[in-house]
Parts: C-alpha cells; sequence; structure tokens
C-alpha cells in the first residue's frame, strides 16, 4: 500500500505552495511522519522541512426511505501538509 494516496489540489492549498511552499496530501491511516517525508522526497525529488498530520474521523449520516431509517458513515481519512525547502517547488500538473 502506497502511502501519498492523492496531492490536495483545492484554492487554499494552492495558494499556501506559492507563498509559503507547503503542499498537501491525503495519505494513508497508519503512515507515520518519518515515511510521509521519505515518500514525498522519493516521489517528487524535493528535500522536505517539516511534516504536519491531522487526523479526520468518519462523517456519520442519516437517511429516510420508504423502507426505514439508513445509517451510513463515510472512511476516516488522514492529512499531511509538507513545508519543501526554499527553492523546491512541486508541480502537481506536469504531464510527465
Amino acid at each position: 500500500m502506497s502511502v501519498l494516496i492523492k496531492p490536495i489540489i483545492t484554492e487554499k492549498m494552492t495558494a499556501q505552495g506559492e507563498l509559503y511552499n507547503r503542499y498537501g496530501f491525503v495519505v494513508a491511516t497508519d503512515a507515520n511522519k518519518l515515511q510521509i517525508k521519505d515518500a514525498v522526497e522519493a516521489t517528487y525529488g524535493v528535500s522536505v522541512k517539516k511534516v504536519r498530520t491531522m487526523n479526520y474521523g468518519p462523517e456519520r449520516k442519516t437517511r429516510f426511505t420508504k423502507t426505514g431509517v439508513q445509517h451510513g458513515k463515510t472512511n476516516a481519512i488522514k492529512k499531511a501538509i509538507v513545508d519543501v525547502a526554499e527553492g523546491d517547488i512541486i508541480d502537481f500538473y506536469s504531464n510527465l
């Protein structure tokens, strides 16, 4: 299983990348900061200064249908905000 699942490409994270060299990723829930750092450095060829992580629990939802009340939940995810060194950039839009 890969540590990095997908990058977070939103307006807020794009601005963070341009101003502060910070990039966001959705990562595996059991990954630690050292594994995330190694995965980003190996995948994108940049040097990582700092890694911050956030755990998001599942969102629970209830629907009222003809057959009764349906209960469900979304998956729990973990996000990582990665600070890269000055001069290094990650280009998510290049077609390599």
